[in-house]
């Protein structure tokens, strides 16, 4: 089968479509015919061994797929590696049925981005009616889908930030009230005035440094900065015991992989964020399909931090 396999650490350079054996599925495991498989910033983590995870290698990446099985039945899962490939294997408690009315991209979508933004809002963070709700990297996977679920939650206002004119024009048309630059120099200032003044009650934050910092620093008494990734890769200087205690605040971790322990939250949060697609209520930003031909260009363009939505590879091609 077709397969794209990282054999050395390094650049987008690494990542190559090569000719491998299919898997082999063991207990609890079912073969599957891969329609499309996401792609993820954590994918270009992997490959410089820069992931939570740490990777070994010879490594098939792809933390997601969607197919089919021999019997035809068509699944979304999360699986540890091997994405990247015409078949991938798949464990039946992190596999989801994929209802009518929703596309490859979309299943896929609701995976590790859709759930991780599910776990965020509702429980990470545990948004209120009434908070206000600062998303970053708003129009990236997890923040676009993030924001509207923070307003089905009923959140009072949904800041969003982004780094371009036009990402932030995206964050708008999800249902943020307001959308701010990333780039604002006194960032705090530019969060508490998007919010009529005020400081803010919820922080969803995936950047780190100067980011995490002031948005730590624009938190209420009592206010919830929920960590969900490290894309600058610099540690922020202000969570400490003190800063923490001079605001009353709180700041959690999230990593979608402790969740796996907990299949049947999953599951349940997996067929609402379905149902909701299907409905038409939530809408995921299909941000490219890609043929894995061109797995490296993908890998260029997420790392620069030039897409938006959910990226997808189609194995076929």
């Amino acid at each position: 089968m077709r397969a794209v396999q990282i054999r050395e650490l390094g650049g987008p350079e690494v990542v190559i479509v090569r000719e491998l054996p299919e898997p082999e599925p063991g207990p609890g495991q079912v073969l599957i015919d891969v329609a499309r498989c996401g792609v993820n910033f954590a994918d270009t983590l992997m490959r410089e061994n820069g992931y939570l995870a740490a990777a070994t290698l010879p490594l098939v990446p792809g933390l997601e797929v969607v197919g089919c099985t021999a019997e035809g039945l068509r699944l979304a899962a999360l699986i540890d590696n091997g994405g990247y490939a015409e078949k991938a294997v798949i464990s039946g408690d992190h596999a989801f049925a994929v209802p009518d009315g929703v596309d490859d991209t979309e299943a896929v979508a609701l995976l590790a981005q859709g759930l991780t933004a599910w776990w965020l809002v509702n429980h990470t963070a545990c948004v209120r009616p009434g908070d206000s709700v600062v998303v970053h990297a708003a129009a990236g996977g997890v923040g676009s889908l993030a924001v509207q679920l923070a307003k089905m939650r009923g959140a009072g206002r949904v800041i969003a930030t982004a780094s371009t004119p036009a990402k932030r024009a995206l964050a708008m048309e999800l249902g943020a009230d307001v959308a701010v630059d990333t780039a604002e120099e006194d960032l705090t200032t530019a969060l508490c005035a998007a919010n009529g003044g005020a400081q803010v009650d919820v922080v969803l934050e995936m950047t780190g440094g100067r980011v995490t910092d002031q948005s730590l620093a624009a938190l209420a008494p009592f206010g919830r900065l929920a960590f969900y990734g490290m894309a600058s890769r610099v540690e922020p200087a202000m969570i400490s015991p003190r800063a923490l205690q001079g605001r009353s605040a709180s700041v959690s971790g999230f990593w979608l992989m402790h969740a796996f322990d907990r299949p049947d939250v999953l599951g349940k949060a997996y067929s609402e964020l379905a149902a909701q697609v299907a409905a038409g209520e939530l809408r995921v930003v299909h941000g490219g399909d890609h043929p894995m031909s061109e797995v490296q260009r993908v890998h260029a363009e997420l790392r620069g931090r030039r897409t938006t939505g959910k990226l997808v590879i189609d194995p076929s091609r």
